[in-house]
């Protein structure tokens, strides 16, 4: 049942990210849909921001963006709600002696006024913090004061329609199942025994909360339309042929009008004014 958002939800969703921490990198990196999604964020961060720009990583999980990024000449501020992320992070810094260049707090997204404003050039979050945030169009104006003026936000976020996800429980005749993302509240997503409470948006909800806090999209783009989900790895590992050709077809048509706002996330870059 959908609910509104409060803090023991906030605090059941940070027991579930603590609960995998010590495995969430490997079983990310074993995920070739996850890594795939992930050099698309990548590369919008390198298109959007220079090298040698400080970055603001929201939700930065076990750090495997901040440290790429890093090694990359950016100067990286990493934050996540989850202690034992943080942890994870921390321990990742300090093996590729990247102390230097990255910074961990254990802050949430929600909790960024603990943060100096016009901290960083840009931001961004991969694969949906910003789902699971109290308030969306607060933590806009947090992000918004956190970044300088003309810098940009790159988020990766989970989408309301995903065409493989609807195809897969209509299948099953699952109707409940294939109503969750189109949910007007937060809902509970089981992750590995615990709950995260997440909340699906559509590319122009998701916008509309960023153009309040003073930030215009630049660009939009899908995330897993035309290839499965992530939680389909075992199709793509039994068809890589017919999910690496799915794959050009989305690089190709990904950013059509129309369907770009589709898949299981979609790709956003804003500019602050």
């Amino acid at each position: 049942m959908a609910v509104t958002v409060d803090s023991r939800l906030l605090r059941e969703t940070r027991r579930a990210f603590d609960g995998v921490a010590s495995e969430y990198d490997r079983s990310n990196r074993d995920n070739s849909t996850l890594c795939e999604m992930r050099s698309r964020t990548l590369a919008a961060i390198a298109a959007h921001a220079p090298a040698g720009s400080s970055l603001l990583d929201l939700g930065c999980g076990p750090g495997g963006d901040a440290e790429t990024l890093a090694r990359a000449g950016y100067r990286v501020i990493a934050i996540d709600w989850s202690p034992a992320m943080v942890d994870q992070t921390r321990q990742r810094i300090a093996r590729a002696r990247l102390e230097d260049r990255v910074e961990v707090h254990q802050i949430g997204i929600h909790e960024l006024d603990r943060l100096p404003p016009s901290s960083c050039d840009a931001a961004y979050s991969s694969f949906g913090p910003l789902n699971c945030v109290p308030n969306l169009a607060v933590a806009a104006r947090l992000i918004a004061d956190r970044v300088r003026p003309g810098g940009v936000l790159v988020a990766s976020v989970i989408g309301r329609v995903c065409p493989w996800e609807i195809a897969l429980y209509a299948s099953r005749r699952d109707w409940t199942r294939l109503r969750v993302r189109f949910a007007a509240e937060f809902v509970p997503v089981p992750l590995n025994g615990g709950t995260v409470w997440t909340r699906y948006y559509s590319a122009g909800e998701f916008a509309r909360a960023f153009a309040g806090a003073g930030f215009t999209r630049v660009s939009l783009r899908a995330l897993g339309l035309f290839t499965p989900p992530p939680y389909m790895q075992a199709f793509a590992e039994r068809h890589p042929a017919l999910v690496g050709g799915l794959r050009r077809l989305e690089d190709c048509l990904g950013g059509w009008p129309g369907i770009r706002a589709w898949g299981d996330h979609f790709l956003m870059v804003l500019r602050k004014a």
